[in-house]
């Protein structure tokens, strides 16, 4: 089945708001279509009230819907039940719930934690924080020279017998995809639990959490075009269980009195206070436009640009390439020899190009490559071929500019 491009940006009125703009900043935030905006509208016009809480129609109404909203989320990861969806802020909060809720009750002093170079801030400060606090060492997986994971230092840093491995799925700096299949069977044989970043990931292929058989999976609804401020954390029932809630009060809680407190059943009892309603509506919405389209074409159609792309920038002088075009899932980091990345950010924003330039909130990354920042180029299938044609002669002009 053939991608009808036309008809996939049309789900998107910033294109007809911003006609002049060529939109390269995709791994940072999506887009988001009309179902997504219209899902969103309609509940804080129609059905806006608290959750959970109300003995009011209205209160059951939005109650229904947030509710249907994990649901649809619980079916699209193929979770094996609602319980198993955590409603959160996104994955860097997923991450925080994670690091802070597994340490005392799965990790004691003297334990260790695996995560790897190539991990967004989100997944390496709060293990610094909680690791330090309570005596856990923390283990890290070196890159090869290609900028991948060293698997066989992975595989020698499993034989320490880490209770927990955290890695991500795509590196949202380089778009390098990582075997995590491969990575958490092995961590599993290990004995570790294993956590996935599916930031960059999820819009890779529907994830199946049954097939991928990691313990906990986090993705941002902002970065599937879902709305900012919600993202999901699953996992396993029984190893949610494990989590000691990171936030208290409000729905968490089942009883209260001022000789002791007894907790909610998941998931309402990791997801305290008034949660973001519209926000789950809306990423529920996003899931199910999402699903409309044919997801082999539109793969199709971001590996024909990031090909383009590539091959563009690797004909021109002075490009470094940082990035590998194999095993990419559409984000390509540069340099210009001798030039500051935020330099040539600054001029391709002249000529209305949105990239990203700087260290991407992976700075330990950035230090094993030797580097203090990179432009950063993300795709998405919304994007055309004249967009890449017109980027890559802005690029050029940059070097003319730069360069004489």
């Amino acid at each position: 089945m053939n991608f009808d491009l036309a008809a996939f940006r049309a789900e998107f009125a910033f294109f007809d708001q911003n006609p002049d703009w060529v939109y390269l900043d995709n791994a940072a935030t999506m887009h988001k279509p009309a179902a997504v905006v219209a899902a969103e509208t309609e509940f804080y016009q129609k059905f806006n009230a608290n959750v959970h809480r109300g003995a009011h129609q209205l209160s059951q109404q939005a109650t229904q819907l947030f509710e249907q909203s994990r649901d649809t989320v619980a079916a699209y990861v193929n979770a094996r039940s609602r319980e198993e969806i955590i409603w959160c802020s996104g994955a860097t909060a997923a991450l925080n719930q994670l690091a802070f809720g597994l340490m005392g009750s799965v990790l004691q002093p003297g334990d260790r934690v695996l995560i790897s170079a190539m991990e967004h801030h989100a997944n390496i400060v709060p293990w610094q924080f909680h690791c330090q606090q309570h005596g856990v060492q923390l283990d890290v997986i070196p890159l090869t020279v290609n900028h991948q994971l060293d698997l066989a230092e992975f595989k020698r840093l499993l034989a320490l017998k880490p209770k927990v491995v955290s890695v991500t799925q795509v590196s949202n700096v380089l778009g390098h995809i990582q075997p995590v299949a491969e990575m958490v069977q092995l961590a599993k044989a290990a004995g570790a639990l294993t956590i996935i970043d599916g930031a960059q990931g999820v819009l890779l292929q529907q994830p199946d959490m049954q097939q991928l058989d990691c313990d906990f999976y986090v993705f941002s609804g902002h970065k599937i075009y879902g709305p900012t401020g919600i993202g999901v954390l699953y996992g396993r029932q029984e190893t949610l269980e494990l989590l000691k809630p990171l936030l208290y009060g409000g729905e968490m809680i089942q009883q209260v009195s001022f000789s002791g407190t007894t907790l909610n059943q998941l998931p309402y009892r990791l997801e305290a206070g008034t949660p973001n309603i519209a926000g789950a509506v809306g990423l529920a919405a996003a899931l199910r436009w999402l699903q409309q389209w044919d997801q082999s074409a539109i793969a199709l159609h971001k590996q024909q640009l990031l090909k383009q792309l590539y091959e563009g920038l690797a004909q021109l002088p002075g490009i470094e390439l940082l990035s590998q075009s194999s095993k990419n899932a559409g984000i390509i980091a540069f340099n210009i020899e001798g030039e500051h990345h935020s330099d040539v950010a600054a001029l391709l924003d002249q000529q209305q190009i949105a990239v990203r330039a700087g260290s991407h909130c992976a700075m330990p990354l950035f230090a094993a490559m030797h580097k203090n920042g990179a432009v950063r180029l993300s795709l998405a299938p919304y994007n055309t071929e004249q967009e890449i044609v017109r980027t890559l002669l802005a690029i050029k002009q940059v070097l003319e500019i730069l360069h004489g």
